[in-house]
């Protein structure tokens, strides 16, 4: 059935600007003339903040396709550009901007009649969806209950849709098994498949991760493997091989923990292998992330209740939607698009996830359907847990269940275990750690909106039970009164702060000011100075919030000792559903009460003697020049310490493994890296270089003639070379400015050369997006910093060329100078750089099909620098204008032998 549209579509790159009527009309505007026609009439579009962004009018709205898409097919992906689109619509994508337009009006079509369609899998509780969301006035409503027919019935609604989880009964601890060394290859030649040959480091990487499943000989000395494994070698394949082994065989749990998204998803793939029967996998693969991933769903609730208002309750309408499809309500890199929250300007999307730590478990009318605790307990039964690091670090440090503390870990992307302790493990007493700590404490004030509970609210029936819990409760809200409360920082800023930790806060700002010799104005970065000889100010004000401090942790602790009384001798109203909501609230509640004891030990420093083990310092956080945080920060020297102590040694074997593990260094760098050097049984090493021809595959160009510091000369630069390469181009930055600098610079005149440039810190898309939309087209370009070095998986087609606009020099901060002081100095500096840019070369050979160049656009790179690339790999120092002709003409094609390889490569396990 062909659905009537009224509507005209706009369409706006950095090419320029067309509106299309439903006649077929198509004509190029100008930018006051789309904003005004937008304002008058609505229009079609694809990413309407993206097109605002476009057009320089930040207040447009209309009936955006991606929303449309989101209510049709939840939980289901599509690249947001309109190739994608029309690859998830089976619909012939548009070749110029110019068709854009009426291919809008067309996918609108298309969308709308699959409403009617019978076979539509997404039915059920559409039309009570679209009825809410009507009188939310949502663009779309009317054109979608139009196609809609209401049901002979009633739906059931989401909360009646979820499945429940089960109890199960404690898992008995793994038997003890001994591999050996047929069975694994066995299992490995199985995974990887008849018509893939077996690589020789491959078969070797394998042997060597099995020897972690060995039954332990002394308690607190795991078997500890650390392996680096060339990109190519397929370690995914080599390590799942005698981890699912040793699973089935011991029936036990294996823990992967990843440092990024993308690996995860690819573990999720090649875990299927494993257990191809899809009923056998979700019982047997789960995924775990930290709770501030999934969707919390009686925050869910309170949004559609009546606790979000605008665009952002059209928000928690359509992610309704996606979570009674999803398959496991992860927010967060799962199936939920990424672009979703982004159409809304991320309005009230990090509100529907539990972030503050507020859940009241049991409590919860929802919690037999909470998908975190249906993945918590899918975990304990499962064989491969497939985590994060820093989900690791967290339940290490505040896990709820030791019984069920993982005992086999393998730490994939093992080079990014430091980063994740060293940022688990920090101690920070700010202006906005305090007043999280407030609210959670007392719970709303003022005007504050949604659902968020005081400790007297939560635990009502305690008080009401326990009179010296009651009394502890109620003096802990007194103590919390102290801590800053809405519109601290303004406060600070006019000289009147208030309540003891505001002063300190106060004093703090005003030493930082005035101690402070960073300079750093370039790349947003705030200012801090050392804690060492403080003035009296400091002095004064930490003794004062020292003592209020004292105030919140006593009666805090006091609690927590009723709440295990209570536990240990319930009162016959404890049944199971309050004794898990009280046990809930205890694990809550220890985390604060150690938070607080961190933050007084972090004040007793101020007026005390300098601890070796730790780097403490005070600042002032700031973004585009806006104050944003004070306060004063701990890290441990070492981070790697504790992670020994508490996630190391109880286990009983763990393999870290990462292509670049060693960063740049040695054997010693990596144990240091990893934890391994404070335990007490040494760490096994194993090494397999790359089987790819970096010689005939890439080529490392340093560009000699840009000088640094010259915005237009950079900008020019990437121009060249994007266009030498016809896209397909991934340039890092280490400051944002200079990122936008280049992008305001050559968007437009690249864009007009049909080559699109997308941009980190930019671009209104999350980063995951931005790195689909790159993948998606080979001629499209991605600038972005940090979080595009290291995680990202391109195939060689839409990822030719590399640009560094500089070396990654380490920020010289406080933190930085005491532990490049204590780990060799210049040597430190050096190791760090040389893993970035390993880091960021990897991304360019992901099999022995792809082929491109490297360009640093450096002009002084020291040669020490240069083992950073894999032996073997061609470096030359040249100008500009030769590397584009090199860029241009290109390396010569890969040999038949290589190419039969790749698919070897691809088939096997694409690392």
């Amino acid at each position: 059935m062909e659905t009537p549209l009224a509507f005209p579509a706009l369409h706006a790159s950095h090419a320029g600007i067309w509106m299309g009527s439903n006649r077929g009309q198509v004509q190029t505007i100008g930018k006051g003339e789309a904003a005004g026609r937008a304002a008058e009439t609505p229009m079609i579009m694809l990413n309407a903040p993206l097109v605002a962004q476009r057009l320089g009018y930040a207040d447009l709205s209309g009936l955006d396709l991606l929303e449309l898409y989101a209510f049709v097919y939840p939980a289901r992906f599509a690249v947001p550009t309109p190739k994608g689109l029309a690859k998830a619509l089976d619909l012939t994508a548009p070749t110029t901007d110019q068709d854009v337009p009426q291919f809008l009006i067309l996918a609108a079509r298309k969308l709308l009649s699959v409403l009617v369609d019978p076979s539509w899998a997404e039915r059920e509780g559409a039309w009570d969806s679209a009825q809410a969301l009507m009188r939310l006035r949502w663009p779309w409503a009317n054109l979608v209950l139009a196609q809609l027919k209401k049901p002979e019935r009633p739906e059931r609604w989401l909360f009646s849709r979820l499945p429940e989880w089960e109890e199960a009964p404690p898992r008995t601890p793994p038997r003890v098994v001994t591999l050996q060394a047929e069975a694994v290859q066995q299992r490995l030649a199985a995974l990887v498949g008849g018509s893939a040959e077996t690589r020789q480091g491959q078969r070797d990487f394998a042997q060597a991760a099995a020897n972690i499943f060995a039954p332990r000989t002394r308690k607190g000395e795991p078997h500890m493997l650390l392996a680096e494994a060339g990109t190519g070698i397929g370690k995914t394949l080599g390590y799942l091989a005698p981890a699912s082994l040793w699973a089935t065989a011991a029936d036990g749990t294996v823990w992967i923990s990843t440092f990024t998204k993308a690996l995860q998803r690819q573990l999720v793939r090649e875990a299927k292998r494993i257990y191809p029967d899809h009923e056998t996998f979700k019982s047997k693969v789960v995924v775990r992330k930290g709770r501030e991933n999934y969707l919390c769903l009686l925050n869910l609730e309170d949004a559609l209740q009546g606790g979000f208002a605008g665009r952002a309750a059209i928000l928690a309408h359509l992610v309704a939607r996606w979570a009674a499809y999803s398959h496991d309500g992860d927010m967060v890199g799962g199936d939920l698009p990424g672009w979703l929250p982004t159409l809304f300007r991320r309005n009230g999307s990090t509100a529907l996830t539990d972030r503050r730590g507020e859940c009241i478990y049991a409590g919860c009318p929802h919690y037999k359907k909470c998908f975190i605790e249906r993945a918590a307990r899918s975990s304990v039964q499962a064989e491969i847990v497939i985590a994060n690091h820093a989900l690791m670090m967290v339940n290490a440090a505040r896990g709820r269940d030791e019984q069920n503390r993982p005992s086999r870990i393998i730490f994939d992307e093992g080079h990014h275990l430091f980063d994740a302790a060293d940022s688990m493990f920090a101690a920070a007493l700010t202006g906005q750690e305090t007043i999280e700590l407030r609210r959670w404490v007392i719970g709303p004030e003022g005007k504050a909106r949604g659902r968020r509970r005081g400790l007297s609210a939560r635990l009502a029936d305690v008080a009401s039970y326990d009179e010296e819990g009651g009394l502890a409760i109620e003096m802990a809200r007194l103590a919390a009164e102290a801590l800053p409360a809405e519109g601290w920082l303004a406060r600070l800023s006019e000289g009147t702060p208030s309540g003891p930790v505001e002063r300190l806060l106060a004093a703090i700002r005003n030493m930082v000011f005035a101690r402070d010799e960073t300079n750093a104005t370039e790349g947003g970065y705030g200012l801090e100075t050392e804690l060492a000889d403080p003035d009296a100010a400091v002095v004064d004000a930490a003794a004062d919030a020292a003592i209020a401090l004292e105030a919140l942790a006593r009666p805090l602790t006091v609690l927590g000792q009723r709440l295990e009384a209570m536990v240990a001798d319930p009162p016959d109203w404890l049944d199971g559903s309050a004794r898990a909501r009280v046990e809930g609230a205890m694990a809550s509640l220890s985390w604060r009460i150690d938070t607080v004891r961190s933050w007084i030990s972090m004040l007793a420093r101020a007026v005390g003697p300098v601890d070796p083990e730790f780097v403490d310092w005070l600042a002032i956080d700031r973004f585009e020049g806006r104050e944003m945080d004070i306060g004063m920060h701990r890290r441990w020297l070492d981070p790697m310490k504790p992670v020994a102590e508490i996630v190391l040694k109880p286990s009983h074997g763990v393999l870290a493994t990462s292509a670049t593990l060693r960063s740049g260094g040695d054997w010693k760098n990596a144990e240091a890296r990893t934890g391994a050097v404070h335990l007490d049984r040494p760490a096994t090493h194993f090494s397999a270089i790359s089987p790819f021809d970096y010689t005939a595959q890439a080529e490392v160009l340093i560009v000699t003639d840009i000088k640094k510091g010259d915005p237009a000369a950079l900008a020019g630069a990437y121009a060249s070379l994007i266009s030498a390469s016809g896209g397909g181009v991934l340039g890092l930055f280490t400051a944002i400015r200079r990122l936008r600098s280049t992008y305001a610079r050559i968007a437009d005149r690249l864009a007009r050369d049909g080559l699109p440039l997308y941009a980190q810190h930019v671009d209104p898309i999350d980063t995951g997006t931005l790195v689909d939309i790159f993948r998606d087209d080979p001629h499209a370009s991605l600038l972005g910093t940090d979080a595009l070095r290291d995680g990202v998986d391109v195939p060689g087609h839409s990822l030719r060329l590399v640009i560094m606009e500089q070396i990654p020099w380490p920020r010289p901060d406080i933190l930085h100078r005491a532990r490049r002081l204590k780990n060799g100095g210049i040597d430190f500096d050096d190791r760090i750089i040389r893993a970035k840019m390993a880091q960021a070369f990897g991304r360019l050979i992901r099999s022995a099909g792809d082929k491109g160049h490297f360009v640093l656009l450096s002009p002084a790179v020291p040669s020490r620098l240069l083992s950073a690339f894999p032996p073997g790999t061609p470096i030359r120092r040249v100008t500009l204008e030769e590397a584009v002709n090199s860029v241009k003409t290109g390396l010569p094609p890969v040999t038949e032998f290589r190419q039969e390889t790749d698919d070897r490569l691809e088939e096997s396990n694409p690392i």
